[in-house]
């Protein structure tokens, strides 16, 4: 039987009739590998220039010198390492009575320092930034741009540290690893580690954080950092915490968490568009073998042993479907990235093999899941259809089998996404796309009957007549290629609204400086003065802000050793920023429980403290505020968009529990380069107050976001092109029907013409039902992702029906004039032969 299949496997692909189900596969097969290949890569190369934030791949603080043991144990291990030394000091410039101070963050670096991202001095305000891998040399420290003014001290001139005196050498531009910490906010003053005990700085008392930078390949990194979590534990090192991206900045993991968002959306849509490939192929591929089948049962073979032959057909054509595919992605991936040119990093780290094993098991689910059901329909096929044509209906277990490859295709995108609610949705949305297309086509082809009695055109008549005659296969058609139009209009139209509204998530005038310590008599004045400034558009709105330290939870006294997770025990540790107001903040979205109505003592937590306190709805805090307590309910958790760099609160409790509570007020602006004299008039005019420039870490996010745009649109247009080739598939599986259908009424004496015409009309009411369904799917599917994924907000557009009707009716036309070119230029009896 396996010989039999092989050689039937050989006529078939002689005959052609196996052409066009592995040129499907291997499209699909190809999207899918090479956008993964591609995203494998990129989302390497963005981990990789994500760590640039951190300044290594791995970072070690400690607020007492680090063990010799931990650094000696790193180079053993051959980690790159350097190291840091930060704490709050006063810069001095100026003699005698002219002597002028300012708190700045002093830093204290070792050679290698940066180990990952690279550090940015100002060019003299001439050109573009100067990328440096060297620090301050000995006797000389560079200085952020917003110390000068204030010192009124410019580049060469002394600023003493201590009991030493440094050269203003240069000024810093993009530090990699500052960070948004509050201990941050004082100006930098960067010197070279050799300086630092000079200084004499450093005394007992002193709040100093060593840092211990760390890189290397990945795999070393992690033995390196489960080797020093034992330690840790073990020797129950106090003070000692180890920060990697995942867990030190929540701004760039916002930033990367809706980056992988993205890219797994563009897989996601790639599956689908795959998955209407492979069905629509198999579906033409047994509507050709219907008589073959018939003639095999007639001479004497069972149902299993057609079964099996099938079987064995699709599983070698699948296999090197799939296998042509992967080779084929892999090798596209690179086209592409050539094609990217400077857009993207030539230096992204090499792809693995996972994106090999995904393409080829991908097509392989594929054809289970889609193309082995409309095979298995062939076992069905009686033996009289050889005379009269005749078919069953498919019997239950074959239509069982759809419902396989219904299972199969959630898996695949659940699989694809990597994302269990973005693929739920996405597949939810597809799913409900599927059966309402279906009915609406339904419906719309049963309204037809009305339509063909009203107009007596011949061409009108025969383009209803046809439509009305296969139903189903119309239905099919209809659903094929809106399912495919919604994908291509997810890609194009709603894509440019996706990344708009990430864009925007961050945008360019996002708030680069904080204000902090206003008090409650300033705050008039410096409202209008920020208004004054251009700030008046929201994100310069004033909080007040409570220190608290929380006390207990419910009926359990609270402290550092009450958790196990470092981070946990310090925030128990510290005093929080508590605030209190009447509305939700912008940007905050309350994901479990309601927002309190100032009734009652009740309070709303952001959802990563509620997680790592392990805080639920109904908990009640208290917290001791300057010697008082308060205590409330926890009454809803928050989702915060800590990508917004906009003013964020872990807990906000309501006004009338905290009315009699001390508090001070911050804000968070955007200031524009042209009014930067600003900040200085403000700590001049009211010197109790911090203000604190975060506008490099702003451009950091800023930076990492415009190249996942880049990545993203152009995976987008890649995807684009096998969407067409998948629409080509779904409009000329209904070919060889159509094909009869016109020698037929040719043979009866209907014109050139007149089919001609009433193929146009067929495809255009097609088309054009198929757009407008699609472009309905596509801005459905799209506000559940950016209310529900992304986290963004939405706006429909008529765009996007005009774009789908235009779409759909092009594609119908451009697979009409394929199905059409070749049939009306042969004689209607050679066509019936060949039916």
């Amino acid at each position: 039987m396996f010989l039999q299949a092989i050689q039937m496997t050989r006529r078939d692909w002689r005959a052609g009739e196996l052409r066009f189900l592995l040129i499907a596969l291997i499209v699909a097969v190809a999207s899918l590998s090479s956008v993964g290949f591609f995203i494998d890569r990129m989302r390497a190369g963005l981990s990789r220039d994500a760590h640039q934030l951190l300044g290594g791949d791995l970072v070690v603080n400690a607020d007492q010198p680090l063990n010799a043991e931990w650094r000696a144990e790193a180079k053993r291990r051959g980690l790159g390492l350097a190291e840091t030394v930060t704490f709050p000091s006063m810069a001095l410039a100026g003699e005698g009575d002219n002597t002028r101070s300012q708190l700045a963050s002093i830093k204290a670096v070792s050679d290698g320092y940066p180990l990952r991202g690279t550090l940015k001095l100002a060019n003299g305000g001439e050109g573009a930034d100067i990328e440096t891998r060297e620090i301050p040399a000995t006797g000389s420290v560079w200085v952020d741009k917003s110390i000068l003014p204030t010192l009124d001290i410019k580049v060469g001139d002394k600023l003493r540290l201590g009991d030493l005196s440094f050269v203003v050498a240069r000024i810093i531009s993009i530090e990699p690893d500052r960070g948004a910490g509050f201990i941050n906010f004082a100006p930098r003053v960067m010197l070279s580690m050799p300086d630092l005990a000079g200084t004499n700085l450093i005394q007992n008392g002193s709040r100093v954080t060593y840092r211990m930078l760390l890189a290397g390949p990945a795999r070393d990194i992690a033995a390196y950092q489960k080797w020093l979590q034992h330690v840790i534990e073990r020797e129950n090192a106090k003070g000692v915490r180890i920060e990697s991206l995942e867990s030190g900045r929540p701004e760039m993991r916002a930033t990367l968490d809706r980056a992988e968002q993205f890219l797994s959306l563009v897989g996601l849509l790639s599956a689908m568009l795959a998955a209407v490939a492979v069905a629509m192929a198999a579906r033409r591929f047994m509507l050709r073998h219907l008589d073959a089948c018939a003639m095999l049962r007639f001479l004497g073979l069972t149902q299993n042993q057609v079964t099996t032959m099938y079987l064995v057909e699709f599983a070698l054509v699948g296999l090197a479907g799939s296998v042509l595919g992967a080779v084929a992605g892999y090798a596209a991936h690179f086209v592409l990235l050539e094609w990217l040119g400077k857009l993207v990093a030539s230096d992204l780290p090499a792809a693995s093999w996972i994106p090999a094993v995904q393409g080829v098991a991908t097509g392989l689910l594929l054809l289970i899941g889609f193309a082995i059901p409309p095979i298995l329909q062939l076992r069905n096929v009686p033996h009289n259809r050889v005379i009269r044509r005749e078919q069953d209906p498919p019997q239950a277990a074959t239509m069982a089998t759809y419902a396989l490859g219904l299972l199969t295709f959630i898996a695949l995108l659940l699989w694809q996404s990597g994302n269990p609610k973005l693929g739920l949705l996405t597949a939810a949305g597809f799913l409900g796309g599927f059966a309402v297309f279906a009915l609406a086509g339904w419906g719309a082809v049963r309204s037809l009957r009305h339509v063909r009695s009203v107009i007596n055109h011949p061409s009108w008549r025969f383009a209803i007549t046809a439509l009305q005659r296969r139903t189903g296969a119309t239905v099919v058609q209809v659903v094929a290629l809106s399912l495919g139009l919604m994908a291509l209009l997810l890609l194009t139209v709603i894509r440019g609204d996706l990344v708009d509204a990430w864009r925007n998530s961050t945008p360019p005038d996002a708030p680069n400086r904080f204000i902090l310590n206003i008090q409650p008599e300033q705050k008039s004045d410096i409202e209008q003065r920020l208004a004054a400034a251009g700030n008046g558009n929201g994100a310069s709105a004033l909080y007040p802000m409570i220190r608290g330290r929380l006390i207990k939870i419910n009926e359990t006294v609270i402290t550092g050793d009450t958790y196990v997770d470092d981070r946990a025990r310090r925030l128990v540790d510290r005093e929080f920023n508590l605030s209190t107001m009447r509305s939700m903040p912008a940007q905050n979205q309350i994901i479990a429980g309601r927002w309190y109505d100032d009734s009652k003592p009740e309070a709303s937590v952001e959802e990563g403290l509620a997680k790592t306190l392990n805080l639920k709805l109904g908990d009640r805090l208290r917290f001791d505020i300057g010697g008082q307590q308060v205590e409330a309910t926890v009454t809803s958790l928050r989702k915060l968009e800590w990508g917004s760099m906009r003013v964020n609160f872990f807990v906000i409790l309501n006004p009338a529990l905290m009315k009699e509570m001390p508090q001070t007020w911050i804000t968070a602006f955007h200031l524009p380069e042209d009014k930067s004299p600003l900040a200085n008039e403000l700590t001049r005019d009211y010197p109790n107050l911090t203000i604190v420039d975060i506008g490099s870490l702003v451009r950091q996010v800023q930076s990492v976001v415009d190249q996942v745009v880049t990545a993203v649109e152009f995976l987008f247009l890649f995807t684009l092109a096998s969407g067409v080739l998948v629409l080509y598939a779904a409009l000329v599986a209904s070919q060889d029907e159509r094909i009869r259908e016109s020698g037929l009424l040719r043979a009866l004496g209907a014109t050139r013409s007149q089919l001609s015409q009433a193929q146009w009309i067929e495809f255009a009411l097609v088309g054009g039902l198929a757009g407008m369904l699609a472009a309905s799917g596509a801005a459905a599917i799209g506000w559940t992702l950016a209310r529900y994924v992304f986290n963004f907000e939405w706006s429909f557009s008529p765009v996007v029906w005009l774009a789908g009707l235009i779409t759909g009716s092009v594609c119908a036309f451009v697979g009409g004039w394929a199905g059409l070119r070749n049939v009306l230029n042969q004689p209607p009896l050679q066509t019936l032969r060949g039916g």
